[in-house]
């Protein structure tokens, strides 16, 4: 039975984010008067806190208080993102140094040794650390930080609750910096400011005047982990970046009461005497990360734990990275323009330009990155800077790109593009370092291949039969040979002696002339949209069966092998423990997985395994687009979409205008 929950801030009401986490905790919001069985929500110590206080205490009733998770989201509050996660406490309010809150009694009293737990606490220290995740996550990784060494000094907003709580003030500022300086006279000192500061919103305690030759302001958007490498010493009053320092390696000096003080992992300028615990940082870290707080999971809209929000963020904070300077996009058709704009959405919208020379142009005077699809890029595209190359991902949609459906995923490369084995691309890169993943990289893409499979997913996810006299053909030596779309680029640039889909099929069966051959066309080139097509009479020359209209994912649980020029059935075929022979040179040939008979680039020297290389292809090297909340995703949001089927239709004027290219088939070039 939910409790009633009597609210008079009006951020309850008018924030969905923040209501809907209240009510999957089991929270009612309501407006009036409680009576002694119900709850009061205040947020935290904010200015409007007294007027639920006062309320709470006349009716003698409980008082909630309500403040943003640790990890909240890549941008400010104050600038329009919803978080992540809130802190609900029964007891406090977890900056407040003078009473004990309820994380203070988880950090006090509870046992904290799991040891699964703690295992998932360091996994999540070091994915916060490897991803560069923070509170709040609108920096960029590679922005050059000052050499090291360096003294670190953590500004926050003036006016924070958590300083006045945390029995510090303005003054405690001074006095924090001027230690800094004495503890540490022939030292570089860099005050980090705050990220609600660099963005404008709220003042911080120094400004340009506090700076000299030995001090410093730090007021770019850099990774708070690169400045926590680099620091010989942290100086903080109450700053969330205390904790982070500790989680760092640090043994930060801290002049205010915050929840991190006083457990045996900071110098304390001010103790809390009650305090008198020793933790481990692991054990800091489950208490304020795993059980304290309430985490939210905006795909499934549900109540969940750190780990989504780590893969949450991931995903939303790379996006930002990637997209916030926008784009001029070339080579886009104009039917994907709309998704393309929607998938890599910033905060200027995206300008389309057709035109090489121009839309180089552009991109140089806009200062933006230059965007090409793929196969359209030419000289022209390459006037002031190498493009970002763009093609569709390998989970795609449920449903042909030809048939204009948008995808799901899309590749982002600035080396490259994955089909073209005559330059490194940036997916290369990743497959070699994907030989030295962590374990729990290991162990998600373990996870991902088994609900792929477990699932029957592939790039397009057709809902199609198994073919009729599949289950009449002799067992134990069955090769499927998928078709491709002849004028395809993969095709073009990947193969060297066999490039058409008879040719394929010829060179299979010489060399196997006592297999079962079933011949599977490719969708785009069945629907009649793309080149490729073999007359059925001299197909069946060399193959025993004709798959036509089916569902390929399916084949491959009824085949032994898999011989292909460049498809991507083959990568498919290999997450299915499918032997798969390649005569051409694709993305996953060449690196000890495949038996190759094509020409494979001699700089593919690593050796992963599987779940490397579908690590490195899967997680990696795409970006994922969940439909319906129109915000970038983690890959297994998309595989969970794709299982369900819950994905929005298409709109009506696009599946008008595909079953119109259908129509007019022979005249693509005009859209192509």
């Amino acid at each position: 039975m939910p409790r009633r929950l009597f609210v008079y801030n009006g951020g309850f009401l008018t924030q969905p984010r923040i209501k809907r986490i209240l009510e999957l905790s089991g929270w009612k919001i309501r407006l009036g008067v409680p009576s002694a069985d119900d709850w009061v929500g205040t947020w935290g110590k904010s200015p409007t806190s007294g007027r639920g206080e006062a309320v709470a205490a006349k009716k003698a009733a409980p008082v909630l208080r309500v403040e943003d998770a640790f990890l909240r989201s890549v941008l400010p509050g104050r600038s329009g993102e919803p978080p992540l996660g809130l802190l609900l406490d029964d007891m406090g309010v977890h900056f407040d140094g003078s009473l004990p809150s309820r994380l203070e009694h988880i950090l006090m009293n509870d046992p904290l040794d799991d040891s699964s737990m703690l295992n998932r606490a360091r996994v999540a220290i070091e994915r916060m650390k490897t991803g560069h995740l923070s509170k709040y996550n609108a920096f960029l990784p590679s922005r050059p930080v000052p050499d090291a060494p360096y003294v670190l000094v953590l500004d926050q907003t003036a006016g924070d609750a958590s300083i006045r709580h945390g029995g510090a003030s303005k003054a405690t500022f001074r006095d924090m910096l001027v230690a800094a300086r004495l503890e540490h006279p022939h030292a570089r000192i860099l005050i980090k400011t705050h990220p609600e500061t660099q963005a404008g919103h709220r003042t911080g305690h120094f400004g340009p005047e506090d700076a000299n030759v030995q001090v410093h302001l730090i007021t770019d958007a850099v990774s708070p982990w690169a400045l926590l490498d680099g620091a010989m010493a942290v100086y903080t009053v109450s700053s969330g970046m205390g904790f982070e320092a500790i989680l760092a390696g640090h043994k930060p000096q801290v002049f205010g009461q915050p929840f991190y003080a006083g457990w045996g992992l900071t110098e304390d300028r001010q103790p809390v005497n009650r305090r008198n615990r020793k933790l481990t940082r692991p054990q800091l870290f489950a208490a304020a990360m795993m059980i304290y707080p309430t985490w939210y999971d905006p795909y499934r809209d549900t109540l969940c734990e750190i780990e989504q929000v780590l893969d949450t963020l991931e995903a939303r904070a790379r996006a930002w990275r990637e997209d916030r300077q926008g784009y001029v996009a070339s080579g886009m058709r104009l039917w994907k323009r709309r998704p393309l704009a929607e998938f890599f959405k910033a905060d200027t919208a995206m300008v389309f330009d057709d035109d090489g020379a121009r839309a180089a142009n552009g991109a140089e005077t806009l200062e933006r990155p230059l965007m090409v699809w793929a196969g359209k890029e030419t000289p022209e595209h390459n006037t002031h800077q190498v493009p970002l190359r763009i093609e569709d991902g390998f989970l795609r949609s449920r449903g042909l790109g030809a048939e204009l459906t948008p995808p799901l995923s899309l590749v982002r490369d600035d080396l490259g593009i994955y089909y073209d084995p005559a330059r490194e691309s940036r997916l290369e890169q990743h497959i070699a370092n994907a030989t030295t993943l962590p374990d729990h990289a290991r162990e998600r893409a373990a996870r991902l291949i088994e609900r792929i499979t477990q699932n029957r997913l592939g790039k397009y996810n057709l809902d199609r039969p198994l073919p009729a006299g599949l289950d009449e053909l002799p067992s134990g030596n069955r090769i499927l040979v998928p078709g491709q779309v002849e004028d395809d680029a993969s095709i073009k640039l990947g193969t060297s002696t066999v490039a058409t889909n008879l040719g394929l099929l010829k060179r299979v069966r010489a060399d196997n002339p006592d297999a079962v051959i079933i011949y599977k066309p490719h969708p785009d080139v069945e629907a009649g949209l793309r080149e490729g097509r073999i007359p059925a009479d001299e197909a069946l020359r060399y193959a025993d069966l004709i798959a036509d209209e089916s569902d390929p994912i399916a084949l491959l649980e009824h085949v032994d092998a898999l011989w292909t020029m460049t498809s991507t059935m083959g990568f498919e075929a290999l997450l299915r423990g499918v032997s798969v022979t390649c005569l051409g040179a694709p993305f996953y040939a060449g690196w000890g997985l495949t038996t190759d008979l094509g020409q494979v680039p001699d700089r593919r020297q690593a050796r992963p395994d599987l779940i490397a290389l579908a690590h490195a292809v899967l997680i990696d090297y795409p970006r994922y687009f969940d439909p319906i909340t129109k915000t970038a995703c983690p890959v297994e949001v998309i595989v969970d979409r794709l299982a369900s089927g819950d994905l929005p239709k298409g709109r009506p004027g696009t599946r008008m205008l595909a079953k119109l290219q259908g129509v007019f088939a022979s005249y693509a070039y005009l859209w192509r």
